[in-house]
């Protein structure tokens, strides 16, 4: 496969230069010959030099571009910075804001397998009403509510409901139709790129589905919604009960969907670590990310961990 791979490097003020270097130094060089990296190509020269790392990087100025495998193929963003591991704020919205819009337009392309976008610190989006995730639906009109964050690997996905938002607005958000656009989201995926019917789990939302109180979300919204599911041929069971679906349980299923961020990405990062990465469905395109952020306390110390985003391009180069 010739198509190309995308990656947008990301926050500025992050590990994500330290990553995408240390990836390229273990992908072969079929895989090299189909990555570009959005990118400023001094703010990613003088980084790696900080580190006191040394990579041929070279500015190219389309997809179509086709230099030596063993140069690091640069989409430049045409920004100055004054200072490499600190870039200001503005900067740093300018600079992402330029790039996702570069990103999301190169995306579209039928010679693109897909994007893969490094870390971002959200408050950098501008977007009150979400991550990335939230971003890139936006971009491609997708219908409302269809947008999935799914974490994935090869044992078992997990999905939430709602996704960066405050728990104490968790429950405003529930309802019938946001459930049932996101799970026939999730099933059409697993039809179309994992060529199977999935099995699906719902979990509950409160503590031992509020024991199934007559007036709780459980007997109102998620029983009603998951008959309703059935009845589209959706293999879905549930509710569960979150504390005690992933001891065991969640192994019969390929995804685990949950009503809030940290109801299944906690257990799954407890269980999984770095073995995952964000794939957003529901998109005009594939985008996927590593399942981590920006790591602050890691800049400048050579020791940030590669390993999701190296599952990112392993996965995105299958296409």
């Amino acid at each position: 496969m010739n198509k190309k791979i995308l990656i947008f490097s990301g926050d500025p003020n992050s590990i994500n230069s330290e990553i995408i270097l240390k990836c390229w130094k273990n992908i072969d060089s079929t895989t090299k010959k189909r990555i570009y990296i959005i990118t400023n190509y001094e703010l990613i020269k003088s980084q790696l030099k900080r580190l006191g790392y040394s990579s041929k990087i070279e500015i190219v100025k389309n997809i179509n571009d086709l230099p030596s495998n063993k140069n690091l193929k640069i989409l430049n963003i045409d920004l100055t910075f004054k200072n490499s591991f600190n870039v200001t704020v503005k900067e740093c919205k300018k600079f992402i804001r330029k790039s996702l819009n570069l990103a999301h337009k190169l995306s579209l392309d039928p010679l693109v397998s897909g994007l893969i976008n490094c870390p971002i610190n959200k408050n950098l989006l501008g977007n009150k009403k979400g991550g990335l995730t939230e971003f890139f639906a936006k971009k491609c009109r997708s219908k409302k509510n269809s947008e999935v964050m799914l974490i994935s690997n090869e044992k078992i996905s997990v999905c939430p409901i709602t996704t960066h938002i405050d728990l104490q607005d968790v429950s405003k958000r529930i309802n019938g139709k946001v459930i049932i656009e996101k799970i026939k989201t999730i099933d059409a995926w697993y039809k179309k790129i994992k060529k199977k019917k999935s099995k699906i789990c719902l979990l509950g939302l409160n503590p031992h589905n509020s024991e199934f109180r007559k007036n709780s979300i459980e007997q109102k919204i998620i029983i009603p919604t998951i008959k309703k599911l059935k009845n589209k041929g959706i293999n879905i069971k549930g509710p569960f009960s979150a504390d005690t679906i992933f001891i065991n349980e969640y192994k019969k299923y390929d995804v685990v969907v949950g009503m809030y961020h940290d109801q299944v990405l906690s257990p799954f990062k407890a269980l999984f670590k770095f073995d995952a990465i964000n794939i957003t469905l529901g998109l005009k395109y594939l985008r996927v990310s590593p399942d981590h952020g920006v790591a602050h306390d890691l800049i400048n110390k050579r020791k940030a961990n590669p390993t999701s985003l190296l599952k990112c391009i392993k996965f995105i180069s299958k296409f």
